[in-house]
C-alpha cells in the first residue's frame, strides 16, 4: 500500500511468500507486510490474506524464539522470517510497535548521515588547509556552502495530483507549506511551493490531492523521526480524539496557531509530535478506506450468494410434491 521498494521474500508461508516481517491479527483477519527499509506496514489484499493469517498463527505458536506481552508478540523463525502477532492491544502499545521502529530508524539514519557529512567537511577542510593554507580552507568551506545550498533548492520531492502533471519540491519548498481548513467537506487544503522560488507560484491542493502532497512531503518534514517518548506523545494526539480520522478533521482547525512570517498553518512550526501524529493518521486513514472497500466487497459477495441461494430455493419442488 505504501512502499515502492522490494518487500523481500520468505519460503516459510507457502500461501504468501512475500516479505521478511509479517504482522497479523488473527481475530480480525488482517495481515501486513512490514518493509525492513522504511518500517511501514503494508496491508495485504483480502483474497490473499485468510490462509496466510492461519499459517502465521501456526508458525508463531511453533516458533521457540519469541517474546510476548499481553497483546503483542514477536517471533523469529529459524529461516529468518519475523512474525508480529497482534492480539487486542491498546492503541498506545500497538502504535509503539507499529511506528516506533519506523521513526526510530529514520532518526538514526538522519543522525548518521549528518555525522558523516560533518566529518567529511572537517576532513576536507583539514586537507585543504594543509595543502593550501588559509586560502585552501576557505575554498573548502565555500564549496561546502554551495553543496548545501544546492541540496536545499534541489527538487528532491515528487508527487502527481489528479491533473496528471508531476510536481517537484525542494527542502526550501517544505518550509513554506501550510495546512488550512476548507469551506466544503474536504478534510483540509494544503499549500505547496513548486520548484520555482517565487512564493506567488504556490498552489493550493484539496481533497485527495492534499493527501497526496502530505504523503510525499511528511517523511521529509519528519526526517528526524522520533524517540520513544515523542512517538508516545504523537499517539496521545490521536488517542485524545478517539481515532485517526477525527484527528485529521481537527488538524486544520488547530493550525491557526502555527505561524510562520505571520501566516497560520505552517507545517514546520508544528510541534514534532503533532507532525508525527499527522503522518500516522494518514497511514491509518488509508487503511480505513481499504477496509471499507473490503466491507463493500464482502457485502456484494454476500448479496450474490443470497441471490444464488434464493434461485436454488425456487428450483426445489414444493412441499408434498414428492411422496
Amino acid at each position: 500500500m505504501f512502499c515502492q521498494r522490494s518487500l523481500g521474500a520468505n519460503e516459510v508461508v507457502e500461501t504468501f511468500p512475500v516479505g521478511r516481517r509479517l504482522a497479523f491479527d488473527a481475530a480480525r483477519g488482517r495481515l501486513w507486510v512490514v518493509c525492513r527499509s522504511c518500517e511501514r506496514w503494508n496491508l495485504t489484499p483480502l483474497e490473499e490474506r485468510w490462509e496466510a493469517v492461519e499459517a502465521c498463527e501456526e508458525l508463531f505458536r511453533e516458533t521457540r524464539m519469541r517474546m510476548s506481552s499481553e497483546n503483542i508478540g514477536l517471533a523469529r523463525h529459524p529461516e529468518g522470517l519475523e512474525l508480529v502477532r497482534i492480539g487486542k492491544p491498546l492503541r498506545a502499545e500497538f502504535a509503539a510497535w507499529r511506528y516506533g521502529d519506523q521513526f526510530g530508524r529514520r532518526r538514526r539514519h538522519t543522525i548518521v548521515r549528518w555525522t558523516v557529512a560533518g566529518l567529511g567537511l572537517a576532513g576536507g577542510v583539514a586537507v585543504a588547509g594543509v595543502a593550501g593554507g588559509a586560502v585552501g580552507a576557505l575554498l573548502a568551506f565555500e564549496g561546502a556552502y554551495w553543496v548545501n545550498l544546492l541540496n536545499y533548492v534541489r527538487p528532491s520531492i515528487r508527487f502527481r495530483p489528479e491533473d496528471g502533471l508531476l510536481r517537484r519540491m525542494s527542502a526550501r519548498g517544505l518550509r513554506e507549506m501550510r495546512i488550512r481548513p476548507t469551506d466544503d467537506e474536504s478534510l483540509f487544503r494544503v499549500l505547496a511551493l513548486p520548484q520555482r522560488f517565487d512564493i506567488t507560484s504556490a498552489e493550493w491542493f484539496e481533497g485527495e490531492d492534499a493527501l497526496r502532497v502530505l504523503r510525499a512531503t511528511l517523511p521529509a518534514l519528519n526526517a528526524l523521526g522520533g524517540e520513544a517518548r515523542t512517538v508516545e506523545a504523537a499517539v496521545s494526539e490521536i488517542s485524545e480524539r478517539g481515532h485517526a480520522h477525527a484527528f485529521l478533521e481537527q488538524i486544520a482547525v488547530r493550525s491557526e496557531g502555527y505561524l510562520r512570517e505571520g501566516a497560520p498553518g505552517s507545517l514546520v512550526r508544528m510541534p514534532g509530535p503533532v507532525r508525527l501524529a499527522l503522518e500516522m493518521a494518514l497511514h491509518e486513514e488509508d487503511e480505513r478506506r481499504a477496509l471499507e472497500g473490503e466491507l463493500w466487497r464482502l457485502e456484494r459477495a454476500w448479496r450474490e450468494a443470497e441471490e444464488i441461494a434464493a434461485i436454488a430455493d425456487r428450483l426445489l419442488p414444493p412441499d408434498g410434491a414428492i411422496d
